[in-house]
């Protein structure tokens, strides 16, 4: 089945805060354990939507079951980077969703006119940093311990895509 992927809305902000509370919860992938407090997470969809920035979601019917998004820095000098966040439901992976959602998100963020994007991802997740060399991504770094979650600690790798200006 193929799920519609689209830019993000208010309408879908608390769809997307279950989506995001479900895969944080799993403590395995994202870089905090629950979604943050409802009015962050609608703070941080409201500026990413009001700034134009890359920010999708894949849905099966008004459901959230994925996303991608790419979000700015905040910094006057980091004006053409910004930082990829991107994660499925549980049921849903492995269909090509994030695939889809990430390549959907690159484009946005080329037609934005960044030349920079980065991401954190653990170590130990292969699958996705598989996804993110296929679309050209590159280790810039390693954060040892990064992470400490039920006394286990956890490796951070520093990724990066440079996008072609001029292309």
């Amino acid at each position: 089945m193929s799920y519609p992927i689209i830019k993000i809305s208010s309408q879908h902000i608390d769809s997307f805060a279950q989506a995001l509370d479900s895969v944080a919860r799993e403590l395995r992938y994202l870089a905090f354990t629950q979604a943050p407090p409802r009015e962050v997470t609608v703070a941080y969809v409201e500026q990413n939507i009001a700034e134009n920035w890359p920010h999708f979601i894949a849905l099966d019917g008004d459901k959230v079951i994925g996303w991608c998004d790419i979000a700015s820095m905040h910094r006057p000098v980091s004006v053409h980077s910004g930082v990829l966040g991107l994660g499925i439901i549980r049921e849903y992976r492995g269909q090509g969703i994030g695939k889809r959602l990430l390549s959907t998100a690159l484009q946005a963020a080329k037609e934005r006119g960044l030349s920079r994007v980065v991401l954190t991802v653990r170590e130990q997740n292969e699958i996705a940093i598989q996804l993110y060399k296929n679309f050209g991504f590159f280790q810039e770094g390693r954060h040892i311990k990064a992470v400490k979650i039920n006394g286990n600690y956890e490796n951070h790798l520093s990724m990066a895509l440079l996008i072609p200006e001029n292309e």
